[in-house]
């Protein structure tokens, strides 16, 4: 039972663009965070996260108050919360707002961003890609300001890099299906990222991503997130993962900081939530898709939940998310750009 697998399938990616930077020493830009220009990159996107791939060169990351980072050829630069950070290499006289140019990299093909004083050359792959708002409790909960992981040394993940640096040289053909493409590899790099992070934890690390690579609360987790709708109980589930109940309720509060049905509760109406914002079914019949018996019953839980009722919840969603399509660019690319 893999329970990385189990939550990435249940949250929805919901969009990639990627451009490509040629750099030469001295450089730099600096990136926003990402919550000053969502409505600009990814209208509606509930949360987004950023990437750079170093293809060639080398370079410095630096977050406000934080040390330097050193990055080189071959790292994945994972920013999980997105924010605002500046790249570079040597000592430019100014570093060029990337935030600035968004416009030009919304036209729905693949940008080159060019920069620099004409010597040593870092190349970087980079994008954008948003997801549901309940990723802050799953794969997202506990990052740090950025993962950073070295593709190189091993056939998988050097594969994974010379496949996007065919994607990057075959830009300018016009070939159909290439921003799916794109936008494919950017979740296959967003993938690959947290599951070798995700193996490389400490033993002592608690939060979603050690819960989920250890045996017991990883095999619960990815049965809660495969049947939310199952009326567990907590002698079945520690049935199924072969461990006992007081077993299963300390492990998965060490890691997790809850006892497993607690967790899901929290889950269904993370998925109740969706569905008051993504269909028309009527809240008797989200109540049952996601396990309540009964509609009095959900209407309490998701409002202690979310402070409101399901019904003014939706009313809510629906005008915010009228307000962000007036506000969206006219450049923002087609959908066929989602992942």
């Amino acid at each position: 039972m893999d329970a990385l697998s189990e939550a990435l399938a249940s949250v929805r990616m919901t969009g990639a663009i990627f451009y490509h930077a040629e750099c030469t020493a001295p450089w730099g830009f600096s990136v926003p965070h990402l919550r000053d220009v969502a409505h600009v990159l990814a209208p509606g996107t509930e949360r987004l996260v950023s990437y750079h791939l170093v293809t060639d060169g080398k370079a410095v990351v630096s977050f406000p108050g934080e040390e330097h980072i050193a990055v080189t050829a071959g790292d994945i630069l994972i920013i999980a919360h997105g924010n605002a950070h500046t790249v570079s290499n040597g000592s430019p006289s100014t570093f060029l707002d990337s935030g600035a140019s968004l416009d030009k990299f919304l036209v729905g093909s693949l940008t080159t961003m060019r920069l620099g004083g004409g010597g040593e050359m870092t190349r970087f792959v980079c994008g954008y890609f948003g997801c549901e708002r309940h990723a802050d409790r799953l794969f997202l909960a506990g990052l740090p300001l950025m993962i950073k992981v070295n593709l190189r040394g091993d056939p998988a993940g050097e594969w994974l890099e010379s496949s996007v640096r065919h994607l990057v040289s075959q830009a300018g053909s016009a070939r159909p299906g290439q921003s799916v493409l794109l936008s494919k590899m950017a979740e296959a790099l967003f993938i690959e990222t947290i599951r070798r992070y995700m193996e490389a934890l400490p033993p002592e690390q608690t939060g979603w991503l050690a819960g989920a690579r250890d045996a017991v609360v990883g095999g619960a987790l990815a049965l809660l997130h495969r049947k939310p709708r199952h009326h567990w109980t907590l002698d079945e589930l520690a049935t199924e993962v072969a461990t006992s109940r007081s077993v299963l309720t300390e492990r998965f509060s060490r890691f997790l900081g809850e006892p497993p049905l607690t967790y899901l509760a929290r889950w269904r109406l993370q998925l109740a939530a969706r569905m008051l914002q993504t269909t028309r079914d009527a809240v008797l019949q989200v109540a049952s898709e996601v396990g309540y018996d009964s509609e009095a019953a959900f209407n309490r839980a998701f409002k202690r939940e979310f402070g409101v009722p399901p019904g003014q919840f939706r009313r809510s969603v629906s005008r915010s998310h009228q307000r962000r399509s007036g506000d969206a660019n006219p450049t923002r690319p087609p959908s066929d750009a989602a992942i």
